[in-house]
């Protein structure tokens, strides 16, 4: 169990994700947590579960921590920082998950160096995510086992060795979930044309998704190995491959990937502090 303080600014969605991911696994105690969030009603949820400390506002809550994990949305992180930064201990690691939000800006507005940052998705929530992050150069190897020990507590973790690389895991596993449950709602309401009542056509597109992803997993094979396995010449799923072939869905997918990824790049280069994905509360 780790013994360092750790500080959580934000505890929405994905800071709640992370916070609960490591408090109910034994990663820290209680004990050593201090939460703040605008919203008491998330935070008074955690002191009683597992005795966190809640702070009274943002720099009480960084004054004495070992680590500080940014969990609010990047519209709000630039004010958050200005708030934090006089209070913050000289040596914490700051760990952020503000999409968008760079190394160097992190560094500018807090004037730290020893930064991290993270991309987290929302199956977090359920100990089933996959979390993208890169270490800035100061940080230290203990810092980075940190990390990593900490992400896997809310599922894999992926250390990348730029931050591009960082915003194309943001378009891919970031916000891919979004684009997966847009596939299922599509296969639920197709189901539902072909007169399938939609509670059984919901439990049966849910688990076709989820065991082709685990068989897949498992199988180790490329993607197109295990379709070809199940395509049999002149077949149903033959007609049904050429008319996603036809309707361009390999363009389709591209296209929402790459828009992602642009859309972040766009922010990075403007400063433009607008929600992009899962990130934020």
């Amino acid at each position: 169990m780790e013994n360092r303080r750790l500080a959580v600014l934000g505890v929405g969605m994905m800071g709640g994700a992370i916070l609960n991911g490591i408090l109910s696994r034994g990663f820290c105690a209680g004990a050593n947590v201090t939460v703040y969030d605008v919203d008491s009603i998330k935070t008074k949820k955690f002191a009683g579960s597992f005795s966190v400390r809640v702070a009274d506002s943002a720099p009480d809550a960084v004054k004495d921590a070992d680590v500080v994990l940014l969990a609010v949305k990047p519209q709000y992180i630039d004010s958050l920082m200005t708030e934090i930064a006089a209070a913050l201990p000289k040596d914490a690691l700051i760990i952020s998950i503000a999409a968008g939000v760079r190394l160097a800006r992190l560094n500018e507005k807090l004037g730290a160096a020893n930064l991290v940052r993270v991309m987290p998705n929302t199956p977090s929530q359920i100990g089933k995510g996959v979390s993208g992050w890169i270490a800035a150069a100061a940080v230290n190897a203990a810092d980075k086992d940190y990390v990593r020990t900490l992400l896997e507590q809310i599922g894999s973790a992926v250390e990348v060795q730029s931050e591009d690389q960082l915003d194309q895991i943001g378009a891919i596993s970031g916000s891919g979930p979004a684009f997966v449950y847009l596939f299922i709602e599509a296969m639920i309401d197709a189901s539902v044309h072909l007169g399938m009542p939609r509670a059984a056509a919901t439990e049966l597109v849910i688990q076709t998704v989820i065991g082709s992803a685990e068989y897949l997993k498992i199988r180790g094979e490329h993607p197109a190995v295990l379709r070809n396995e199940v395509t049999s010449p002149g077949g149903t799923t033959a007609e049904g491959l050429y008319f996603m072939e036809k309707e361009n869905i390999r363009t389709a997918v591209a296209r929402c990937i790459w828009g992602c990824y642009d859309r972040t790049q766009q922010i990075n280069r403007s400063g433009t502090r607008r929600e992009t994905g899962p990130e934020g509360n």
